[in-house]
């Protein structure tokens, strides 16, 4: 995992197709933005280019030791998660799993047709 804070509280995420590593430079920058204290939105433009896999045993228990260690800093400070999704199809994908999503991470997930749609979003969730 990727995460780009150049426009903070607007945090571009990027996955990939690799596995998840609690341990990775990815997780340590997410730590980091926790420990700021101070709201911000995560922005996911690749999810339209990765590939649906499943997650290895392990790899969702560290994940989910990770998200436990830090349940109340993400409910607190994440505002939500909005991935970029231009396919109707796959944005109906994403709203379906969106209850799942919300019941994990704490904070709600959205989904935009475009990165304008995107910030429009970013921003109402901001001025909460």
């Amino acid at each position: 995992m990727l995460l780009n804070t150049t426009y903070f509280p607007l945090v571009w995420m990027q996955l990939g197709n690799a596995g998840i590593d609690t341990t990775d430079e990815g997780f340590a920058t997410f730590e980091a933005l926790l420990l700021r204290e101070e709201p911000f939105v995560l922005l996911d433009a690749d999810s339209a280019q990765r590939e649906e896999r499943e997650h290895a045993h392990e790899e969702r228990k560290q994940l989910s030791l990770w998200m436990k260690r830090h349940k109340t800093a993400l409910r607190t400070f994440v505002r939500g998660q909005i991935n970029v999704e231009p396919d109707p199809a796959r944005q109906a994908c994403v709203r379906a799993f969106r209850p799942t999503f919300e019941a994990f991470w704490g904070y709600p997930l959205f989904v935009a047709a475009s990165q304008e749609e995107a910030f429009k979003v970013a921003d109402r969730l901001l001025a909460k």
